[in-house]
């Protein structure tokens, strides 16, 4: 905090909350983690108090020396009545924050266990650590209902949701950024974050390199620790496809505001709080029909079938040949994103459960989650697969 190259959904929400939570009134200390070449950014922002910290590169084991140290400063220094812990690979050190009198509450953002970008010791110690997770804590606060209800299945108890929020003013978006990528208003799909394989690219690539269009796939982020995916997704030959790295902030909100459609491929997600960023600025949404992305845009997105690249490259053309049907998902994701998702509101919520209260959006998930998203009707998607089967194979030349 603030953001750099490398953050991703949990330093937003961090950006988001932690701000908010100083304005009501509450004391706030961040804790940021220092790679090795990285320089402490200040030790202050938006009234939240920063304390940096150096951890190591080696994956997996960067959080838990940083969370580490975190927590013995917490403790040392007593920096904080509440601790509040991102991630339930972090729950170890709840037990020893509670054996010193702190309020400890861990948000999960769901399944980690399940994600691909962990080798598999680290996929076992976060399935390890979420028996941890249940119990350790206070109390633990996720992010979709779906992880929510896998919890409350396994281990018998109630636990506690929470929204991400999707306020974003499209008035200070910096459209300075369009040109120095050389790019037009409604010219380009986009795409942002982290480039390891739950974001689903190594479906969105080969799809959108079969797709006939003049219009760009602008690819923003990468990894903190390039790998050989990130190596891969980027070796594409394709000069439509656009990397511009990191982008932050009014910048890629210029980019989110301008796109033709957003497209959100992921395998395994959270509550994604980027594609509530684009449907709060009113940009149709594209996205997997995994069960979290479906109660995020409920009627208001074009979906494909997750893993499948023909399908994605059938409602990637029919997004091209139905810019009007485009638009009256992009208004109605905007005015959903209002009703449903604000930052004010969680972070009401958020100071409600650290007082002890019961979060406001609890028991409000059922009427929403059921609400499936339309598709294009079936000879619109007939007509397209015939096509898509068709440039296949002039494009494999069988």
């Amino acid at each position: 905090m603030p953001l750099r190259p490398g953050c991703a959904g949990a330093d937003k929400f961090a950006l988001e909350l932690l701000p908010r939570l100083a304005a009501r009134g509450h004391e706030v200390v961040a804790y940021n983690r220092l790679y090795p070449g990285q320089e402490s950014l200040g030790d202050e922002h938006q009234g939240v108090r920063l304390k940096s910290f150096r951890t190591t590169a080696l994956k997996g084991f960067d959080t838990l020396l940083h969370s580490a140290r975190a927590s013995w400063d917490i403790i040392r220094h007593d920096t904080g009545d509440v601790v509040h812990i991102q991630n339930g690979g972090n729950s170890i050190f709840a037990l020893a924050l509670r054996l010193f009198g702190k309020k400890v509450f861990v948000s999960q953002d769901g399944a980690d266990w399940k994600r691909d970008k962990w080798p598999w010791y680290g996929r076992a110690y976060l399935w390890l650590s979420s028996y941890l997770t249940a119990f350790a804590p206070n109390r633990v606060i996720f992010d979709n209902v779906f992880c929510r209800r896998e919890f409350e299945r396994r281990f018998k108890r109630r636990y506690d949701f929470i929204p991400f929020g999707s306020e974003v003013n499209a008035q200070a978006a910096d459209e300075s950024i369009l040109a120095e990528l050389g790019l037009q208003p409604g010219s380009y799909f986009l795409f942002v974050g982290r480039f390891i394989p739950d974001k689903g690219l190594q479906y969105l690539v080969p799809a959108f390199e079969r797709l006939a269009t003049d219009k760009k796939l602008v690819l923003v982020g990468g990894s903190p620790n390039p790998s050989d995916f990130e190596r891969q997704i980027m070796s594409s030959a394709d000069p439509r496809i656009v990397f511009p790295g990191f982008v932050y902030g009014t910048r890629v909100h210029a980019l989110m505001k301008n796109a033709y459609a957003y497209v959100q491929p992921s395998d395994i997600e959270g509550l994604s709080p980027v594609v509530l960023e684009n449907m709060g600025l009113g940009t149709p949404v594209i996205c997997s029909d995994i069960e979290e992305n479906r109660y995020v845009v409920a009627d208001t997105a074009v979906l494909f079938r997750q893993g499948d690249v023909d399908d994605l490259l059938m409602q990637l053309r029919w997004a091209l040949e139905s810019p009007a049907r485009l638009r009256e998902n992009a208004e109605r994701a905007r005015r959903r994103a209002c009703d449903h998702f604000s930052w004010n509101k969680v972070a009401e919520a958020h100071e409600i459960v650290f007082a002890g209260g019961e979060s406001p959006y609890n028991g409000s998930e059922e009427p929403v989650q059921r609400v499936a998203a339309p598709q294009p009707p079936a000879s619109e998607r007939a007509v397209a697969r015939h096509r898509v089967t068709r440039a296949v194979e002039e494009h494999t030349g069988s």
